[in-house]
């Protein structure tokens, strides 16, 4: 489980559900039944009309990911990894990375092995790997704007609410005891509509972003390991190239565990 996700909506509805509070305002004004339906109802409309059924398909994964940690490769590992294939390398051959590739525990690493013992030369292993992350790059941005689209329609869709609601309230001036009342639920949809956009969508939006990021800096680190190794680059400068993927950090803890 992704514990900032957890804990950056927790924070969201703490700061929200505290201030209405302090401000002297009952929290049981957010139970809007029409504010909500407008909200939600509108702003999943929305984005099913700006993007095509692949893509809807894709948010419960979507979710997923936001929601829970990825399993990656430590980048540490991957700089012992490739320096120990060069070893191998330099004293068997390219072809003794044949029974390494089942070993490898991502599927990006045994094609690139792959693609090493079968000989193929270091450009189109290159552009071949490249041209693979650069797809992911796209999918994993299409799934992000799905997010950040919401969170451009959510506020706009809180501003119809309050415009309805005011019509609602204003319908009927007769009773003024009620029509405080009304005019401030009419404003509830107005806060769910920005709470939702900035406090939910945009920011999950920005976490697939992130985690994207690092997937592709991983997976580039692995691409830089696989050409090195064709090239017949020795253990030692192998470390020193996928190093430099490395954060001060890890770069200590790395000469510290060796």
């Amino acid at each position: 489980m992704d514990r900032t996700s957890i804990i950056g909506l927790l924070l969201g509805f703490i700061a929200i559900g505290v201030g209405m509070i302090l401000k002297g305002v009952d929290v049981a004004a957010l139970i809007n039944p029409a504010a909500i339906l407008i909200i939600l109802l509108g702003t999943a409309a929305a984005v099913i009309i700006a993007f095509p059924s692949s893509t809807i398909k894709t948010i419960p994964g979507l979710l997923k990911i936001i929601f829970t940690e990825q399993k990656q490769t430590d980048n540490k590992e991957l700089v012992r990894y490739f320096s120990e294939l060069a070893d191998l390398t330099r004293k068997e051959g390219l072809l003794s990375l044949e029974m390494k590739i089942p070993e490898a525990d991502d599927p990006f690493t045994q094609l690139g092995l792959q693609l090493v013992v079968d000989g193929h030369p270091s450009e189109y292993i290159r552009d071949l790997l490249l041209e693979k992350i650069e797809a992911m790059e796209r999918r994993h941005e299409e799934g992000a704007a799905v997010f950040t689209q919401a969170g451009t329609y959510a506020p706009t869709l809180g501003v119809l609410g309050a415009v309805v609601g005011l019509i609602a309230a204003l319908a009927d001036m007769s009773d003024t005891d009620t029509l405080g009342y009304a005019i401030s639920s009419a404003f509830v949809a107005t806060l769910l509509g920005i709470f939702t956009g900035y406090v939910m969508w945009h920011p999950f939006a920005n976490k697939l972003r992130e985690k994207s990021k690092k997937e592709v800096m991983q997976k580039e680190m692995i691409v830089e390991g696989i050409l090195s190794i064709t090239n017949g680059n020795s253990s030692r400068m192998v470390r020193e190239k996928l190093s430099s993927y490395l954060s001060t950090k890890e770069l200590i803890e790395l000469e510290q565990e060796d």
